[in-house]
């Protein structure tokens, strides 16, 4: 278990490492304010018609950083500050959002893979360590069929957690490519206002990124726990 602690720590420092840059990105880059004053609301809503997307809404949601999309009732939800701010952070995440709701109009592929994992993630994610944990400790390790059967049942819980992390990094590096192709080819940031959304949304990727990687780490552990232990 110690390895595992170990691995753990290493993963939450990394994430914590690149959120608190994140936050830094964005932060310096709400400076850069807009030659055009458009808020990110108004930018969220010309994308939209940019597209032809006439079904979607856009509007504001409390906290920060709390900015997504729903599929289900086709909203764009900007946090507070992305709503009402007129900067190239609230630039890059608003388009960033509405990324999303020009793949779900157009039915990209990953991102509808991802939609049909949500139900089975939400379900299994919270509790697919305790079963692969519940069967070590009922003899998987050993090789005693039912402890085994019950640590594999819980290893696939956790596969399907990680196949989901993977499967959302390119449904948000293609939202954050839309975002940025369309700001740049509608000329609505300037040449400096561009690269800073860019560099913004490049960072919140990594963040995703770091969180496949330790999702992924995390399966091979345990099941090298499972697996490891037996003739």
């Amino acid at each position: 278990m110690m390895m595992y602690y170990i691995l753990l720590g290493a993963i939450a420092l990394v994430s914590w490492l690149v959120s608190n840059k994140l936050k830094s990105k964005f932060k310096h880059y709400s400076k850069v304010h807009l030659r055009n004053g458009m808020s990110g609301a108004e930018i969220a809503e010309k994308m939209l018609a940019d597209h032809g997307i006439r079904d979607v809404k856009v509007i504001s949601t409390p906290g920060k950083l709390t900015d997504h999309y729903n599929p289900v009732n086709k909203t764009v939800n900007l946090s507070e500050s992305v709503y009402n701010q007129r900067n190239a952070s609230s630039a890059a995440v608003a388009a960033h959002e509405v990324g999303h709701a020009v793949q779900h109009a157009t039915a990209y592929e990953w991102l509808t893979m991802r939609s049909k994992l949500v139900p089975i993630v939400s379900v299994t994610s919270g509790m697919s360590m305790w079963v692969v944990f519940g069967g070590i400790m009922l003899g998987a390790a050993a090789g005693v069929g039912f402890g085994y059967w019950v640590a594999v049942a819980g290893l696939v819980m956790m596969g399907f957690a990680t196949l989901f992390s993977f499967i959302t990094l390119p449904v948000e590096y293609d939202a954050s490519n839309r975002a940025l192709a369309w700001l740049k080819n509608k000329n609505i940031v300037t040449q400096e206002e561009y690269a800073g959304s860019e560099d913004a949304l490049k960072w919140a990727a990594r963040t995703y990124l770091v969180a496949a990687i330790g999702s992924l780490a995390s399966l091979v552990y345990w099941a090298m726990q499972v697996f490891g232990g037996r003739d």
